[in-house]
């Protein structure tokens, strides 16, 4: 049987930055007392898919040039990009950043210096360009974590510690288990703080669509204070799923531009971690993943947290790319392989029959594109009947298979 879904388009709250380099010069303008001329400065980028992040580090070029100094870009990513600097430097290309388009040299090494531990015996380490430059900008956007909750997840007081840490700081962090993340990123955060070089981050916010809602420069000695602040309005802007109960989820695609572990847990309510309990909601019985997206390079870590993959997505697995990534964090249970279909079709009607004698017409089916665009989806009819006037519905109820059983792109 072929599917029939309804397209629809949910409403989420939309604060929008609408000049992104216009913030960005202004918030810098409050910071720009630490920028000392002919001094050299790293400013480090990770590797998460943040929207216009190729302005917006261009713009911090063109500021630091402007206040005499001399930028250059170093790879905040931790083990990402195969643990390797070419790896960590294609992804930067990638994101628009390059020295022809921002105006900076790119320095991807994975050679790093160790600064003092913490009281609990966690090493510390520092990217080594980083560590010889006169001051180091750390750019990253601030969010809720997709392995842990607490005062500090993604933002700028992790990426110090593990992205511009290197696969080492990945390695050591991690060794902890949970409680590296939960209980040494402060610590070794101040470990960083005492060396002197942090001068600024600019942290990034963005709405459910995907888009910059604000962006902030704060002062190195003020991010502990004010990181919280903004992952709380980070938190109220997230997108989630139109319902909490769910037959089957069918997403079209994973990756790491979308996610740290391919699909968001915050927005998939499974987490799978040993040892972690797992999100209430959404309560979805079966997940279908369709594809890997091609900026993932064939890191499929999170493709454990589906029960269902296709061929098409197994095959363009690298799995020792997968794997640089999941011996850093040892979260073992997110490179499982799931059930393989062999296409679209085949993998939806075997993940139907997981959710037990549901009657024909009664599914709760939520197809999305990706965990980070929400705001069009498609749903059953029965679905659609719970949310009632609540969302608008911009296609009627079409087939979603082709003749040869693969997913037709979402109208």
């Amino acid at each position: 049987m072929n599917q029939q879904l309804y397209t629809i388009r949910q409403c989420f709250n939309r604060p929008t930055c609408v000049d992104v380099a216009a913030a960005v010069r202004r918030e810098i303008s409050s910071v720009k007392k630490s920028l000392c001329a002919d001094s050299s400065i790293a400013i480090a980028v990770g590797s998460r898919g943040i929207a216009g992040i190729d302005l917006i580090v261009r713009t911090v070029v063109d500021e630091v040039r402007r206040a005499g100094a001399h930028p250059f870009i170093v790879p905040a990513m931790g083990s990402h990009g195969g643990g390797v600097a070419p790896g960590q430097e294609k992804i930067l290309a990638e994101a628009g950043i390059t020295e022809e388009k921002v105006g900076a040299p790119i320095r991807a090494s994975m050679e790093v210096v160790e600064l003092p531990g913490d009281d609990n015996g966690c090493r510390v380490f520092m990217d080594r360009a980083a560590a010889e430059s006169d001051g180091i900008i750390l750019i990253n956007r601030i969010k809720p974590h997709t392995d842990f909750h607490g005062r500090y997840e993604s933002g700028l007081v992790k990426m110090a510690v593990v992205g511009l840490g290197k696969h080492a700081a990945a390695v050591e962090i991690h060794s902890f288990g949970i409680a590296g993340l939960v209980d040494h990123i402060v610590p070794s955060f101040k470990t960083i703080l005492g060396s002197g070089k942090l001068l600024f981050g600019v942290g990034v916010v963005e709405n459910a669509y995907d888009q910059t809602a604000l962006i902030e420069a704060i002062a190195a000695n003020q991010i502990l204070d004010r990181e919280p602040a903004l992952l709380e309005t980070a938190r109220r802007n997230m997108p989630k799923l139109p319902v909490e109960a769910i037959d089957v989820l069918i997403v079209d695609r994973m990756g790491k531009e979308i996610s740290g572990v391919g699909m968001d847990p915050n927005i998939i309510g499974r987490l799978a971690i040993r040892g972690q309990p797992e999100p209430g909601s959404p309560r979805i019985t079966s997940i279908l993943v369709s594809s890997l997206s091609e900026r993932s390079y064939g890191n499929a870590i999170g493709m454990g947290l589906a029960d269902v993959i296709t061929r098409k997505l197994f095959d363009a697995v690298d799995f020792e790319a997968m794997y640089v990534n999941v011996r850093a964090s040892l979260f073992l249970e997110r490179v499982k392989v799931p059930f393989i279909a062999e296409t679209d079709q085949q993998g939806l009607a075997l993940a139907l029959r997981t959710c037990g004698r549901v009657a024909s017409g009664s599914e709760r089916i939520v197809r999305i594109r990706d965990t980070l665009n929400l705001g069009v989806v498609q749903v059953s009819g029965t679905i659609l009947e719970e949310l009632g006037d609540s969302v608008e519905i911009v296609h009627e109820a079409q087939p979603i298979f082709d003749e040869q059983g693969a997913l037709i792109t979402m109208g």
